[in-house]
């Protein structure tokens, strides 16, 4: 019988919201559990928050600006320097030390009446994630010298034994490498596997039309998203509310590193938690109205492209959403947003500026 009534009633479950026609946004709860009797009618009562019903919905022809996308020389410029820095090589240099040199040094550090010593260590002169005034002290100098500096440690350095702290540091220079940047030209070019320059100055060219046109797009989206919830004001299930809350206050206290409590965290962000569970709502029915789905191969895709982008096996992208959301839903659900403003920006009325 256990096993009947848990094949049962979901398949009920499922045609009661069908015919009710509603979206549960929340699990169902069982109101007064299951008293099954043979030869009677098995009948349960649910409760669950459901996705508001749009009133009156609007996403055809919303307005958004144009925005024209210009690739400079300058930008092609900066790309093939860019391009010229990734295959920079050092060598052994009798010189005095300059911003950008390769530096092998011991170090001796002394702080809270503690000694530390490294040797053999690489430092790149200008390091923007240590005190300035350690390569300051280093400029001008070269292999065989001696540098003392006393240098003050940020207090989010990552060390917590010297975050916040006044360190003596007294560096042994042993060797000074300097930067041997290669020519741009065709030989750059064939190492990178491409025909010659030309051909590098193209791709470059495209590829930072590609990113332009995505930021374009991204904010024409950002535009759409904004009218479309101002113009649909409907009560939000307080689950959702208080859900992304949360993922925003936490956000707030590790990511942005703020110092306000949860409750003052909680009020000031929940005009934009408000808004934001509007705008999934608007996306979830508007793709549900226009067949929008997401399909496994386009996940797939979509973890191959992260994986890409943040340097990580595909299955790592998978562990940390199925960790965070217990699933793929929340990526597959990023996807159908994507896919929804995308059809939202086809169908925009783009106005062109002065």
């Amino acid at each position: 019988e256990a096993e009947a009534l848990e094949e049962v009633i979901p398949e009920f479950y499922d045609i009661a919201l069908k015919e009710a026609d509603i979206v549960p946004v929340t699990r169902p709860a069982i109101e007064g559990g299951v008293n099954f009797e043979r030869n009677n009618p098995l009948s349960l009562s649910f409760t669950l928050e459901i996705r508001p019903k749009i009133e009156n919905l609007q996403y055809e022809g919303i307005k958004t600006k144009d925005i024209p996308v210009i690739v400079s020389d300058e930008d092609v410029d900066n790309a093939l320097k860019r391009l010229q820095e990734g295959k920079a090589a050092y060598e052994i240099a009798d010189k005095e030390i300059e911003t950008g040199d390769l530096l092998t040094i011991d170090h001796e550090m002394k702080y809270d009446d503690q000694t530390t010593t490294a040797k053999d260590q690489v430092f790149m002169v200008g390091f923007t994630g240590l005190p300035k005034e350690i390569s300051e002290s280093l400029i001008g100098k070269k292999a065989g010298d001696i540098v003392e500096v006393e240098a003050q440690f940020p207090q989010d350095f990552h060390a917590k034994a010297i975050a916040g702290k006044k360190v003596l540091i007294k560096n042994t220079v042993k060797a000074v490498k300097k930067k041997i940047l290669p020519a741009i030209d065709n030989e750059l070019a064939k190492d990178l596997g491409l025909e010659d320059l030309d051909a590098l100055k193209a791709g470059a060219k495209e590829e930072i039309e590609k990113a332009k046109k995505e930021q374009t797009q991204k904010i024409q989206k950002d535009a759409i998203l904004e009218s479309l919830t101002s113009s649909h004001n409907f009560d939000i299930p307080e689950s959702m509310l208080e859900k992304e809350l949360a993922a925003m206050v936490y956000e707030a206290k590790t990511l942005n590193k703020s110092d306000k409590d949860e409750v003052a965290l909680r009020e000031e962000l929940k005009p934009d938690a408000i808004k934001n569970v509007r705008a999934m709502i608007l996306l979830s029915v508007i793709g549900e109205k226009e067949g929008v789905n997401v399909t496994d191969e386009e996940l797939k895709e979509k973890i191959l492209e992260l994986a890409q982008q943040l340097s990580m096996a595909p299955e790592s992208i998978i562990k940390i959403y199925s960790q965070r959301d217990g699933s793929l839903e929340g990526l597959r659900n990023n996807i159908h947003e994507q896919k929804v403003l995308d059809l939202l920006l086809s169908r925009a009325v783009i106005e062109k500026g002065e």
